[in-house]
């Protein structure tokens, strides 16, 4: 048999020979028999040695990235066994779940700066590691997840010691920052006349223009003023995107609120009609002061874009 074969190769190699095939199979064929055990050797020796390499290569890690990605980097242990029960797929879904959380974290650094710097390193690494694992966005897109966050904030999270008081406040004065840096409606004027008579006509108050209330001055607060209680009166501000497209805050009283509130609730009344409300509201003993006063206001109003003007027609 042994024979047989030996001529039956010979007899092969032969004919291969003629080709130019035979030299190179002969070549692979003793190669992979010499390298057989050396290459089996060195993936035992691998297996052996993963929870050192990555022990090794998370320690490389940790010296060249930022203290953010370290910070929700998993505990080494339980990276090192899973890693070695399961292979490289948890390697890989825990890198990819580690990339996405310092994604998000920046994310929400940027749109919300002021909590950001107000919040010790650990504090808001824990929060947003906590955003991460228990809420459930209800959409995929990078610009809407600053609304998931406050969303998260008010309705999906415990309170912890170290929360400033004015937390869920300042969140939503940031987030509405955003939310009118990036609307479109604004741009849609064609229904204004922006040099109409705003006191006989009717006023269109920018649909990018939100009128708010506080119980902290929320415009203040930052680094250097982190109040502990509420103010004795609320806060209103208007914050607006100007014609140039920066987005600013005006600090109003409750006659200027009101007047917001009545043009923006009755989207046919003219401006002295408004203005005359208030007047009635108030009992002023000079209402002709008082309308002069809201027609000088109407006119500010319209210089911040906060009302773009003069309705053409009536809705």
């Amino acid at each position: 048999m042994a024979r047989f074969l030996g001529f039956f190769f010979c007899a092969l190699g032969g004919h291969l020979f003629k080709f130019g095939f035979v030299t190179r199979l002969l070549r692979f064929a003793a190669g992979a028999v010499l390298l057989a055990p050396v290459v089996i050797q060195q993936i035992t020796a691998l297996v052996e040695d993963l929870p050192s390499l990555l022990a090794t290569a998370r320690e490389r890690i940790a010296a060249s990235v930022t203290p953010l990605t370290n910070a929700f980097a998993p505990p080494l242990d339980q990276f090192a066994t899973q890693a070695v029960e399961q292979g490289g797929r948890v390697v890989l879904a825990m890198l990819g779940r580690g990339v996405a959380l310092v994604n998000v974290a920046s994310l929400l650094a940027g749109n919300f700066p002021v909590l950001r710097k107000l919040l010790a390193d650990d504090h808001w690494h824990a929060l947003v590691r906590d955003f991460f694992v228990r809420h459930r966005a209800q959409t995929p897109y990078f610009p809407e997840i600053a609304q998931e966050f406050l969303d998260y904030l008010q309705n999906g999270r415990e309170s912890e010691p170290w929360d400033p008081p004015f937390i869920l406040e300042l969140a939503h004065y940031e987030w509405v920052e955003l939310a009118v840096s990036i609307g479109e409606e604004g741009r849609e004027k064609g229904d204004a006349d922006p040099n109409g008579d705003l006191f006989s006509g009717i006023p269109l108050v920018s649909p990018l223009a939100w009128n708010l209330s506080y119980r902290y001055p929320v415009h203040r607060i930052g680094p250097d003023f982190r109040p502990d209680t509420p103010s004795p009166e609320p806060t209103h501000l208007v914050v607006y995107r100007t014609r140039g497209d920066d987005v600013e805050f005006m600090q109003i009283n409750t006659v200027t609120q009101r007047l917001l509130q009545l043009l923006q609730k009755n989207p046919r009344w003219t401006g002295r009609r408004a203005v005359t409300r208030i007047v009635d509201e108030l009992h002023h003993p000079r209402p002709e002061m008082v309308l002069e006063a809201g027609r000088q206001l109407l006119e500010d109003l319209r210089a911040r874009n906060i009302i773009l003007g003069a309705r053409r027609s009536a809705p």
